[in-house]
């Protein structure tokens, strides 16, 4: 065998980079446009990585268990469970845009539906055969509930500058309390049967209404965060808060609005959860905003804030969904994935500071 002279390894480096020119040269271009420059920003975080692992997983479940796990029934079983979480999820990708963490997201979302319920149950009445106005007036209340915790959030990180770990640990504390006090710590079950009907309700008989809902969440809350002011604010200020001040950006004010999204979101997820289980459910979201922030991380939005990802958040939601849903089908205990979960959240925290490594180096 021949050995590559310097001149000669030299020679064929040139060729293989003058072949690859003007490829370079299409995604360079590409990248300057704004569709493009989203693709990119895409592709640089964990998200791209991320979708190929969900993707993975679903041919080795579906390989091992065929015919029970690539189903349309247990497809439709796990897009309906994490209809919930990919609402708060959203909310959650915003405040760790900014460099915060909400904490307290699941508790928020208990108290909405226990505040929402007790207004459709209002003057003792049975509100099964209630109208679209108590339906409405519930909705208002969840939404309303939901906004006004994450408006205090907002002010006490940003008027009062408590770290938000303590500030929404405390939050979640109070609204976890009150949401036990109010319902005397049981379940609320009594509702409109149109709400049941809504969760239970399919588009074309196949896709569920709550995943369409979930999903539009999602389309809205990327646009707004990769095409609006508010979404390059946020990363403005995620990336240098004081930079993003002498830029003439009103952090403080801006921190209000995120913070008040996220809990107005974790409201609408407390109504969302009323329609699909027709009750409180007041021990079943003990660990929705740990859930919530371990899908933003694997899904590619920094720690630190500055990058974040929509699109990457709604892979990182499904991912403990599918690696529970094949598990369990497999007949291993469910518990191994936390354990999974543990291991790719982990992953995604190193591949990110890998990744702000090398930015600090250029």
């Amino acid at each position: 065998m021949t050995a590559l002279t310097p001149g000669r390894g030299q020679a064929m480096r040139l060729a293989i980079a003058g072949r690859f020119a003007p490829l370079a040269a299409r995604w360079k271009a590409f990248s300057a446009t704004r569709f493009g420059s989203i693709v990119a920003r895409t592709l640089g975080t964990n998200g791209a990585w991320i979708f190929l692992l969900l993707v993975a997983l679903m041919f080795v479940f579906n390989f091992l268990a065929p015919g029970k796990f690539w189903t349309e029934f247990n497809v439709r079983t796990m897009a309906e469970n994490v209809s919930v979480l990919l609402v708060i999820a959203v909310g959650e990708t915003f405040v760790m845009a900014t460099g915060g963490i909400d904490l307290s997201v699941g508790y928020v979302l208990l108290f909405s539906g226990v505040t929402s319920a007790q207004a459709m149950n209002w003057g003792g009445h049975d509100p099964t055969n209630s109208g679209w106005d108590i339906v409405l007036l519930g909705l208002a209340v969840a939404l309303g509930s939901g906004l006004g915790w994450g408006v205090l959030n907002g002010l006490v990180v940003a008027k009062a500058k408590v770290p938000a770990l303590i500030a929404t640990l405390g939050t979640l504390g109070m609204s976890w309390g009150l949401a036990e006090i109010l319902s005397n710590g049981q379940d609320l079950r009594y509702l409109p049967s149109i709400i049941g009907d809504m969760g239970t309700g399919r588009v074309f008989d196949k896709i569920p209404f709550v995943v369409i809902v979930a999903i539009l969440v999602a389309v809205v809350g990327g646009v707004t965060l990769n095409l609006t002011r508010f979404g390059r604010y946020t990363l403005a200020i995620g990336s240098n808060q004081e930079a993003a001040r002498r830029a003439g950006i009103n952090v403080d004010r801006h921190l209000i609005k995120v913070y008040a999204m996220s809990g107005m979101l974790a409201g609408f997820a407390g109504f969302m959860s009323l329609a699909i289980f027709t009750t409180t459910t007041i021990s079943g979201h003990a660990n929705d905003n740990l859930q919530a922030i371990a899908a933003v991380v694997i899904g590619g939005t920094s720690l630190v804030g500055g990058v974040a990802t929509v699109v990457g958040t709604t892979i990182g939601v499904c991912i403990p969904m599918v690696l529970f849903s094949g598990f369990t089908i497999l007949g291993y205990q469910s518990f191994w994935r936390d354990v999974a979960v543990g291991a790719v959240l982990i992953l995604a925290v190193y591949a990110d500071q890998l990744r702000r490594r090398r930015r600090e180096r250029r």
